[in-house]
């Protein structure tokens, strides 16, 4: 059982970084990716929706893949659909929580914004943790769909679209005189850096990258999983695989434009692009 991948599954590309953390500290691990691009985005759908589609995706997952853990390496499924695939598989599921309680821990001036999608933005998840963890802080909330929409969709380095929209987000930003911004989407760990290069050095950026790499670590470990040197060898001949959603009613140009978008991202990220799952 051992040989079996850990997948990492996301309604785009998001949750790369995340895969990108596992691959460098558990390097004997074999990986599958999933983007559900066909339910792309989740942050603009109801949680009933986004619950659908995340439950509906891990069927096909275990169906398919045998995953021995699962990593739901995006804000929006976590907070709202954890605990149904929870329930609904019985393989270890770890989840991303917003790093409200990192951001309250780091700020110097006690003012904290948080990244996220609308519907993190407005979950009861969210503000749970943000009266756990900030008495006495301010925080602001931003529904960043826009950012998503830019990371997934245009994603040249030299887009100008992607300087505004980064320079419209790092104005807003400033203005609230915030220190620390909680990247409460996965999406956001794409422009990461170029969002750094247009705050002032005192502003810190938070994630949850390092938390969920490491209790994904823990689970293998603790519950018997972790792939053994005899099995990582036997696994030399099945690569890292990506793979994502599509629906049957796209156009054969839709799918061959996101095959090319996500080979790019594959081979950044170490993988080979499996192909689509049409549904």
């Amino acid at each position: 059982m051992n040989n079996q991948p850990v997948a990492v599954l996301d309604s785009g590309v998001g949750g790369l970084p995340y895969l990108a953390w596992i691959k460098a500290h558990l390097p004997q691990e074999r990986l599958i990716y999933v983007a559900d691009r066909k339910n792309f985005p989740y942050g603009e759908k109801s949680a009933a929706q986004v619950t659908q589609a995340v439950l509906e995706t891990t069927q096909l997952l275990q169906d398919r893949c045998q995953p021995k853990l699962l990593a739901v390496a995006c804000n929006t499924a976590s907070v709202v659909a954890l605990e149904a695939l929870r329930q609904t598989f019985s393989f270890p599921i770890v989840g991303v929580v917003p790093a409200v309680k990192t951001a309250a821990q780091v700020t110097k001036n006690g003012r904290i914004g948080v990244l996220a999608t609308r519907q993190t933005a407005n979950s009861a998840y969210l503000s749970q943790l943000i009266n756990d963890y900030c008495p006495g802080k301010s925080v602001f909330r931003y529904a960043a769909s826009d950012l998503v929409e830019l990371v997934e969709s245009d994603f040249r380095p030299d887009s100008p679209e992607k300087a505004r929209i980064l320079g419209r987000w790092a104005r807003q930003l400033q203005e609230a005189d915030v220190d620390t911004v909680v990247l409460a989407c996965t999406h956001f760990l794409h422009v990461e850096e170029d969002l750094k290069n247009l705050l002032p050095p005192n502003f810190q950026l938070v994630d949850s990258r390092d938390g969920v790499g490491r209790r994904t670590k823990d689970l293998l470990a603790s519950q018997g999983l972790l792939a053994e040197p005899e099995d990582s060898a036997q696994s030399l001949d099945k690569p890292d695989l990506f793979y994502f959603t599509a629906s049957v009613q796209w156009s054969v140009e839709l799918r061959h434009d996101l095959e090319a978008k996500y080979a790019y991202f594959a081979q950044r990220f170490g993988l080979q692009l499996g192909g689509a799952w049409v549904l």
